[in-house]
Order: structure tokens, then sequence, then C-alpha cells
């Protein structure tokens, strides 16, 4: 039993990092599509689009005979699909076509804080004393990040389409962990399906640029077509990364999902070194630090009052009598 408990968390641990790593790589191209020309609506679109029609087929798959299923399951992913997938990713990459990749990717670190928010303002009950001091921690270190007091202004729009992003990434990790009787390539495709039309929808009515640019981007230092640079963000930053984001997160649960995904923040600085020889300034690697300490901080305290919790219903609720 126990060895079984050590493979489901080992299958569960490498599925994050396999995603993290995946995800990391998405603002790094998408930047150099954004530089070549196009619009963030467009390479979200494209992305979203190409990823769910490679899932199609395995999607189709994995619930033949079980429509049913499918149906009750429809508007949980597609809440999922329009929070999770278009509103984060949307956030995400109009954030990185005005800031650098890491610092965009650190102000959308703060859905796990934004989480913390929206409970504490729903249920009344302060949070845990360490999660208070993991908001302020994240709040100071988001203010290194955006170097306030330094001599670049930060850019307001960025931050708020950053926020976007931010939001979309608390709806991640609350909805991917919620119990579903779909495979996870199958609550994936579901989700990116209805994000690309709602994506779609936006775009039609003019909301959202939808523009093409260059057919060459730079990548590295060199010249690719700009395809390449879109079947990188298809295949392994949308639909690999979400499938097993949604595997991870279902075998470790959305607390230590979201732990592990921390590390996407260390794979999205070290691929815009490589993609685009960006590096945030010492202040801002400084801040981002600071602001994912307090993130952890925030997790340990939200983890204590989940066993403070525990213990006081166990105490409460009394024996049968024999």
């Amino acid at each position: 039993m126990v060895e079984a408990m050590r493979r489901h968390m080992g299958l569960g641990l490498l599925a994050m990092l396999l995603s993290c790593a995946a995800f990391g790589t998405s603002g790094p191209f998408a930047k150099a599509l954004i530089e070549a020309g196009w619009t963030p609506g467009a390479v979200v679109l494209a992305r979203i689009t190409g990823a769910a029609l490679v899932l199609l087929p395995f999607t189709l798959w994995v619930v033949r005979g079980r429509w049913g299923v499918l149906l009750r399951a429809l508007p949980h992913a597609a809440f999922y699909g329009a929070l999770a997938v278009a509103a984060a990713q949307l956030g995400y990459f109009q954030a990185v076509a005005r800031m650098p990749v890491g610092v965009a990717l650190l102000v959308e670190y703060l859905g796990i804080v934004l989480v913390v928010l929206w409970v504490w303002a729903l249920t009344r009950r302060a949070p845990h004393r360490l999660t208070l001091v993991g908001i302020v921690l994240a709040l100071v270190g988001l203010a290194l990040v955006l170097d306030v007091t330094g001599q670049a202004t930060p850019d307001l729009v960025g931050v708020l389409w950053g926020l976007l992003a931010a939001t979309g990434l608390a709806g991640h990790y609350v909805l991917a962990a919620r119990p579903t009787p779909l495979p996870a390539v199958a609550f994936a495709g579901l989700g990116l399906t209805t994000g690309a039309v709602a994506l779609a929808l936006v775009g039609a009515l003019g909301v959202i640029p939808m523009e093409v640019g260059a057919a060459t981007v730079s990548v590295a230092g060199a010249d690719v077509p700009a395809w390449v640079a879109l079947a990188e963000l298809v295949v392994v930053a949308a639909a690999l990364a979400y499938v097993l984001g949604i595997l991870g997160a279902r075998h470790l649960g959305s607390t230590l999902a979201s732990f592990v995904g921390l590390t996407e923040v260390l794979f999205a600085v070290l691929f815009a070194w490589l993609v685009l020889a960006e590096l945030p300034g010492l202040i801002q690697l400084l801040g981002g630090v600071v602001l994912l300490g307090g993130v952890v901080v925030v997790r340990l305290g939200e983890r204590d009052r989940d066993r403070a919790t525990a213990r006081e219903a166990d105490f409460e609720v009394p024996s049968p009598v024999a």
C-alpha cells in the first residue's frame, strides 16, 4: 500500500515538473512571435486551437460510448477553459508584450495569494498567521519585481493583464484538482476547445485584436519560420503541458501541485535567457525570491490551518456509544 502511494506521488511529481518545464517555454516563444508583429490574441488563439485539435482524437477515443459523462462534465470543463486557459493565457501573453517574461510570470503567480483572499472573503474566517505573513512578503516582493521605487515606471496595463493571468492561474489549480469522471487528456482537450471557442468569439467581436505578423521570428539569435514557434506553443507548451499539469494536480492535490508549480518561474527565466537573451535585473531577481518565498509561506499557513481544522473536527464529533 505504501509502495503504491509512493509510486502515485512520484508519478504526480514527475508529471508536474515536466508540465512546469513545458509551460515555462510559452512566454519566450510567444514573445518571439509578438516582437515579429503577431498580436497576443492571435498567438493565444493559434496556440489553444492547435492544442485542442492535437488532443481531439485522444479525447474522442477515451470518451467513446460515455457521452453522458462528457455532457455532465461539460460545465466544469467549460469554466476551466474560459478561466484557466483563455483568460490565463491571454493575460500572460498581453503582459509579456509589455514587460520581461520572468516579471510577467511572477505577477501571474500572485494567483495563489488571490485564492486565499477570495476564500477569506467568502468564509469570513481569517487566514493562519503564517498566511498573513506570506501575503505581506508576496506584496513586498511584487513591489521589488515591478521596481516601483526605481527609475523605470512599471507598465500599469501590463500589470493589470498579469493580474488577469493570476486569476486564471488560481482557477487552474482549483479546477484541475477537482474530481471529475473524465480522464486528464479528455478534460484538457475539452477545456482547450471551450477556451478556443470563447477567445474566437471575443476576437470576432473585435474586443481583442487578432493580427498575424511576420513569417519568420528570432529565436536564440537565429531566424526561424514562425510556424516552428507556433508548433512549439501548440504541442509542447499547451497540449503536453496541460495534460501533464492536470494529471499531476490529480495525483498531488491542488496544494502540493501549486508548490511544485513554482518551478515554472525558474524554467521560464531559464528559457527567456536561452531564447531571448532576457534576464530580469538584480532588484527584480531579489523581488522574485521574496515573492516566491511569500507564496511558499502562504501555502504553509494554509496547510497548518487545514490540519488544525481537521483536529478540531475530530475532537468535536462525539464517538458513538456502543
